[in-house]
């Protein structure tokens, strides 16, 4: 059973950065897609960030020039580090591989 566990969300002003971690346990994560997605009050999951196995990656246009993916296969983690944080970037943040079921998430509040 695959398991993913988020973490390093908190509460920060706008224009502060907080880095995400998503531990995969259990999962063939080298050659899987991952991201990040996230999921804000009254408003359905959207997709954030992906990366593939060979490290290509891909943006939402709203985070774009703020926020960098990344993953190490060898330890199975997958991060994002978001810079330069707007209020509307608050959430709850939720990593993705491949088919796994969603973890618990991690909430990122950014204050004006």
């Amino acid at each position: 059973q695959v398991q993913l566990v988020e973490s390093g969300g908190g509460s920060v002003q706008a224009g502060g950065s907080l880095r995400l971690s998503c531990a995969a346990s259990g999962s063939d994560f080298s050659i899987a897609a991952v991201g990040w997605y996230r999921q804000a009050p009254g408003k359905q999951r959207e997709v954030v960030a992906l990366i593939t196995s060979g490290g290509t990656t891909d943006y939402a246009n709203s985070v774009k020039g703020r926020f960098t993916i990344s993953r190490d296969n060898a330890k199975k983690m997958l991060y994002l580090q978001m810079n330069s944080l707007k209020p509307e970037d608050t959430a709850v943040y939720y990593c993705a591989v491949g088919t796994a079921p969603w973890g618990q998430g991690t909430q990122v509040t950014v204050s004006s």
